[in-house]
């Protein structure tokens, strides 16, 4: 009886503080450089208390951060080393092209695209690249990877022979192994996914939800051992067409953006929506800006409400759960991850950046 009082007092005192949130209204973004390197293009990235992780075209890197001011959040001051630590990886003395990448207790993991496709291990001391999969197919392609925890994780890509390529490991990382057709549901022809900014995928517990260019979403409640699949509104008639990114607040509320990355100004049946775990989804915003837009993100802690889509065409804010958006900057980026309810780092052509919402 105790212990289910405690839940209750528990669960009323975090609800009720969901629900208390008042949407702030960013009108500004400071953008502050970090890496400028010319020759890099970043789609990838990923933190630590140590260090920032990025993947280019042949390169798995860190960026090392000292951290001052340690007590507040939302006063972090950070200083970075000049000297950015790259482990260049070729294949046949050309270079590999790393746009998925995930950290786990320290340990970075990177997955190439094209044929063929190859994922390193990169272990926290000896910062050595350890080849753990590894994938021949002339149609090989990995977009995207995340974690559920820091044994098991999930890593998809186009589909080589009539379905979706989902590679699970279940030790850490060491070992993956690809799920076969029979286990995931029926391809369409030709789907895939964008390698547009590693948000593919979204995990919120045990539930794993992808993010097709067909305009599907592939789901599974059990960290990929079954999988059901739903449709999505999105536009997805052109093969430019699909979702390019997705993001999950909590295991009901869900939200994607696309569009066509040639004609970045329409604006049509580009964003959805979802309040019922990505069962359904409906159009939001639309004939609105922004148009296409290469990853959403919501705000930490921020009851779902506060969004930010970037893309290089800029950058925008939501919020209201993505129904209207404010655009901030026409600085272009590909990806971007929170630090925390008002920081954030963004990569894109050529940098990486961390952005203060003002």
């Amino acid at each position: 009886m105790r212990v289910f009082l405690a839940i209750v007092v528990i669960c009323f005192w975090s609800c009720n503080k969901e629900s208390s949130i008042v949407p702030r209204d960013f009108t500004k973004v400071e953008i502050e450089p970090i890496i400028m390197d010319s020759t890099m293009s970043i789609r990838a990235i990923d933190f630590n208390d140590e260090y920032l992780f990025f993947g280019s075209t042949g390169h798995l890197g860190k960026q090392a951060l000292t951290k001052e001011n340690k007590f507040d959040l939302n006063k972090f001051k950070w200083t970075y080393d000049k000297i950015t630590i790259k482990s260049a990886l070729t294949y046949e003395d050309k270079p590999l092209q790393f746009r998925a990448i995930a950290e786990v207790d320290g340990v970075l993991f990177g997955i190439s695209i094209g044929n063929p496709a190859r994922l390193y291990r990169i272990n926290r001391k000896s910062q050595e690249p350890i080849l753990v999969y590894e994938e021949y197919h002339e149609k090989v392609f990995y977009d995207s990877m995340d974690f559920w925890n820091n044994q098991e994780g999930i890593a998809i890509g186009d589909s080589t022979v009539g379905c979706l390529s989902v590679i699970i490991t279940r030790d850490g990382g060491k070992s993956w192994n690809k799920l076969p057709c029979s286990d995931l549901p029926k391809g369409e022809e030709n789907e895939g996914a964008f390698a547009a900014s590693d948000t593919n995928i979204a995990i919120v517990g045990d539930k794993t939800w992808v993010a097709t260019t067909s305009g599907r979403i592939y789901f599974s409640e059990d960290k990929g051992m079954t999988w059901d699949v739903f449709e999505t509104p999105i536009v997805n008639e052109k093969e430019t067409e699909g979702i390019y990114s997705i993001d999950f607040y909590d295991d009901l509320n869900g939200y994607g953006i696309g569009g066509d990355y040639t004609k970045p100004e329409d604006n049509s049946a580009n964003k959805i929506r979802t309040k019922d775990g990505g069962k359904t989804w409906e159009l939001v915003g639309q004939d609105q800006d922004p148009g296409y837009r290469s990853c959403v993100q919501y705000f930490p802690d921020r009851a779902g409400k506060e969004m930010i889509a970037v893309g290089f065409k800029g950058i925008d804010y939501s919020n209201d759960s993505g129904e209207t958006w404010t655009h901030l900057s026409d600085e272009g980026f590909y990806t971007i991850r929170f630090i925390n309810d008002s920081i954030a780092y963004v990569a894109g052509k050529g940098r990486i950046s961390k952005l203060t919402f003002k």
